[in-house]
């Protein structure tokens, strides 16, 4: 396919696609699904090889969420049957970071429920970026706390913090058909709070709402305009007691070209598999491994997933290898993209505007 052709040039060398190459990618048929496959993983083995990082979720605090995302089971009115606890002290959150390392984890990713947090949140998880410091030194620290105020990426940075994630979601057109109490804009502007304190921005989408394909290409591509580090691709968990409960859109073949067209969108960014991918993907998750270069070990935040030892046993049959802590994530270009804010507010320089 000429199409392909030219999507693998551009993805080589990081030149975006136009929006109507990425709809056609949706589009192709399940006769090209293998094609399709094999051109978005020449541009992910030019930029990460054949490794596959490892991702391990602690989920601090779960439940009782003020926040009505119609496809979060910790939603406020939800009737979902998971796990409510306020927050895991440092040593509880650090004992469950040290299995996910056990298990070949390079990141651990702290996740609380609610809005954002307040200055005692970021206290807290500031002790607990700690106590799995003093455990394991290198290990990558991802923050997942809500919608930041102004100053607390600075202070999660200070504290240890490598990363941010706050996922889009879906596009900003039909933002305001899955969640009332915040906007699309209070996410953007979170992503770019994390962005300018040197954190590594994470954000991602959550395909299987009932989007459009116009709807997937505009959010991704909003991704690429943000330049974030990390494309999380989340296929909808479609939890009883939420309001999404019935969507069972998804096949197999839906999610490799949802997962195609976000390599060729975002190149050499770590794209990784995400929430329901074992649901959704099935028997096919190692095909997704041509595309993406980073997947979640183990369990979710309310949901579980596979095995982490059937996890490392597919990445090994299908011909990768698990990422190591010594290992460059990123091509070295995308270390120069992430600049600390020295102008503007809080400085007597002026700002950007």
């Amino acid at each position: 396919m000429e199409l392909l052709n030219t999507l693998v040039a551009k993805g080589l060398s990081r030149e975006l696609p136009t929006r109507e190459e990425a709809l056609a990618v949706l589009a192709t048929s399940d006769d090209e699904l293998l094609d399709v496959v094999a051109a978005a993983g020449k541009v992910r083995r030019q930029w990460f090889g054949r490794r596959v990082k490892l991702n391990y979720l602690v989920n601090l605090k779960s439940g009782l969420c003020p926040e009505d995302c119609s496809y979060c089971s910790q939603r406020l009115g939800s009737t979902a049957g998971i796990l409510k606890y306020t927050w895991l002290k440092p040593e509880q959150a650090a004992d469950a970071a040290s299995a996910g390392v056990a298990g070949g984890a390079k990141r651990v990713c702290l996740v609380a429920s609610g809005r954002g947090p307040t200055e005692g949140d970021v206290r807290r998880v500031s002790e607990t970026v700690a106590a799995i410091r003093e455990r394991h030194a290198d290990v990558e620290v991802c923050a997942c706390l809500g919608l930041l105020s102004d100053g607390q990426a600075e202070r999660l940075r200070e504290a240890g913090v490598d990363a941010y994630n706050h996922n889009l979601n879906t596009a900003e057109a039909t933002y305001g058909d899955i969640c009332t109490t915040h906007g699309f804009d209070d996410r953007v502007d979170t992503v770019r709070q994390a962005k300018s304190a040197g954190l590594s921005a994470c954000s991602g989408l959550i395909a299987g709402m009932g989007e459009r394909d116009e709807e997937l290409v505009d959010v991704v591509f909003r991704l690429r305009e943000l330049d974030a580090d990390s494309v999380p691709v989340n296929f909808l968990i479609p939890f009883e007691g939420t309001p999404l409960a019935k969507r069972w859109d998804l096949t197999p073949q839906r999610c490799l070209r949802v997962l195609a067209m976000v390599r060729f969108v975002c190149p050499d960014a770590e794209v990784r598999i995400a929430g329901g991918r074992e649901i959704h993907l099935r028997s096919l998750q190692p095909l997704a491994l041509h595309l993406a270069n980073s997947i979640f070990l183990g369990d979710y935040l309310t949901s579980e997933g596979q095995a982490g030892r059937a996890d490392l046993e597919m990445i090994a049959d299908a011909g990768f290898e698990v990422e190591g802590i010594e290992t460059r994530t990123l091509p070295p270009h995308r270390a120069d993209l992430v600049a600390v804010r020295r102008r503007g507010a809080g400085t007597e320089v002026a700002p950007n505007a």
